[in-house]
């Protein structure tokens, strides 16, 4: 039976008098990809961020390889084998690449030179433009960089928000196979992505999320072959 690396129950939050998240419920075996699909304003962002500790809960826990962090700072939770590459990538744009590179293991008491190694092999542009500044760069190489750097810090699980918005298709394809490598490398990923079919067909299991609420989940397989899933997120029609 697989383990739950992640298992969030009940979650609630709000931003004032709004309810932003409304009793999700969800989990992650370790081992797998699960992608987090809905329109925006569903409030994806806002669920990935308060499990990585961004954001506060109002209700509801949240377990992390068997503990809870309901209550546990971001920066501890990252050294408890957490890492969020967050929507708009928020490169350090006046530090290099692979300072930025750095920056990712801060957590550990020395950075893994075979990972900034692994990093550059599954990302060589990153290696191409090591020295050159992170604000410098592309907006598909600052998502490469900002994925590289949360991989810096030995993660068992990645949590990626929105890898491929705004980038051209090519790159689209180097972002996801990319993924697809760090997980075969036994890195386990929670994904919200815009692009619905890409992110199912990498996926394990999916759901969606719509006004905070949980309406559908399931494997990637049942949730490509759903009408309503077809219709909402994958432009095809009845």
């Amino acid at each position: 039976m697989s383990k739950k690396l992640l298992q969030v129950q009940d979650l609630h939050v709000s931003y004032g008098a709004i309810d932003a998240i409304k009793g999700v419920d969800l989990y992650v075996n370790e081992g797998e990809v699960v992608t987090i699909l809905g329109a925006n304003g569903a409030g994806k962002t806002t669920t990935l961020r308060t499990i990585s500790g961004l954001l506060k809960s109002k209700g509801g826990s949240i377990f992390f390889d068997n503990q809870d962090i309901t209550s546990t700072s971001a920066h501890e939770i990252v050294a408890m084998g957490m890492s969020h590459s967050p929507e708009g990538r928020r490169v350090f744009a006046t530090l290099s690449v692979e300072e930025n590179l750095m920056m990712g293991a801060y957590t550990l008491k020395k950075y893994d030179k075979k990972t900034l190694e692994w990093i550059y092999e599954i990302l060589p542009r990153l290696q191409e433009r090591k020295q050159q500044l992170a604000g410098t760069l592309s907006g598909g190489e600052q998502q490469m960089l900002a994925i590289g750097r949360a991989i810096m810090s030995k993660p068992k699980l990645l949590i990626l928000d929105e890898p491929s918005l705004g980038l051209a298709p090519v790159l689209i394809k180097v972002i996801f196979k990319a993924i697809k490598q760090i997980s075969q490398a036994g890195v386990t990923v929670l994904l919200v992505e815009q692009n619905a079919k890409a992110a199912l067909k990498l996926a394990n299991r999916g759901y969606v999320l719509e006004l905070g609420k949980i309406t559908h989940e399931g494997s990637s397989e049942d949730l490509l072959n759903s009408e309503v899933i077809q219709e909402a997120y994958l432009g095809k029609k009845k």
